[in-house]
């Protein structure tokens, strides 16, 4: 039996993006612990909002308490590393268990926020879209 590209033995590992974060997921049966980092994600992402978001991709699959997933996150801010996050989990459920595709792609869990910070402009005020001054007279 062929293994597919990033699965060993029940483990999965995915990517998972998000602005300049990236978040690399491992996944695998367990008892429903979440590492990020090394740390707990209650340590790591603190708070009732941040938590409703990380275990959306859980909540919609049934799949709480199924896996234990283990997350290293680079680069980004707290936000976008925590759409990377869930992005990577989502994805990881989705390879591990492709029946549940379906109920992820409604969700839009799958699909990468592709929206990036806009570059600099040279010639122009500090900012992206920002204009230099102009005298009236």
């Amino acid at each position: 039996m062929e293994e597919k590209k990033g699965t060993h033995a029940g483990l999965t590992t995915v990517v998972g993006r998000r602005k300049e974060a990236v978040a690399k997921i491992r996944l695998s049966a367990g008892q429903g612990v979440i590492t990020v980092n090394g740390k707990p994600i209650v340590e790591y992402f603190a708070g009732a909002i941040f938590q409703r978001a990380y275990n959306k991709p859980m909540e919609v699959t049934n799949t709480i308490g199924k896996y234990t997933i283990s997350a290293k996150i680079e680069g980004g801010g707290q936000v976008s590393q925590l759409g990377a996050l869930v992005h990577g989990i989502a994805r990881a459920i989705a390879k591990a268990e492709p029946e549940l595709r379906t109920p992820l792609k409604k969700e839009g869990l799958l699909t990468r926020d592709a929206r990036v910070r806009e570059r600099r402009k040279y010639g122009l005020a500090g900012k992206a879209r920002a204009k230099k001054q102009s005298p009236k007279r």
